[in-house]
């Protein structure tokens, strides 16, 4: 799946933040993230933020024409009668799988009490989009967590597999 947008935002209703994710093919997902979820989440994609794709190679100010166009937060989602591959209710998400997936190469797949998935396969511009959005969303939903940047320290460290982890 090509990832062209990423949107979070408060759903006051299901007291739940929604991850909308729009492809290059008009295809639209929709994921939704408990409060609970997204404090057990959150220290992983931190650490794999901090570490694995901290690392990422840099490339020469000399061949700009090779680098990937920086994101930019200055178009509105597209709206543009969206196909939902997964179905038009947001996927409930209650299992997540953190993966190193090649250098500066994470995956990241949410699912759905063992029924939908989502593959997300996020470099480290990706990532950080994603996690200010999921940051930003949650003080404006006034969850009052603290979604630090710092606290991941030694979290893939607990677990047996550094390169694979599962919250469920």
């Amino acid at each position: 799946m090509q990832v062209s947008q990423l949107q979070v935002a408060n759903d006051k209703v299901q007291d739940r933040l929604i991850l909308r994710i729009a492809t290059q093919s008009s295809e639209e997902i929709r994921v939704y993230f408990t409060r609970r979820f997204l404090r057990e989440l959150w220290p992983y994609l931190v650490s794999m933020l901090n570490g694995h794709l901290a690392a990422r190679p840099q490339i020469s100010a000399a061949s700009p024409s090779q680098s990937e166009p920086a994101a930019t937060f200055e178009k509105p989602f597209r709206e543009e009668n969206p196909r939902f591959p997964l179905g038009s209710t947001p996927l409930l998400v209650s299992e997540a799988t953190l993966e190193a997936s090649g250098e500066g190469q994470a995956r990241l797949v949410l699912r759905e009490g063992r029924e939908r998935s989502v593959n997300l396969n996020l470099n480290a511009d990706l990532l950080q989009a994603l996690c200010a959005m999921l940051r930003a969303t949650c003080e404006q939903a006034k969850w009052d967590m603290a979604l630090d940047y710092n606290q991941a320290t030694g979290a893939v460290a607990t677990i047996n597999a550094p390169e694979k982890i599962l919250l469920h």
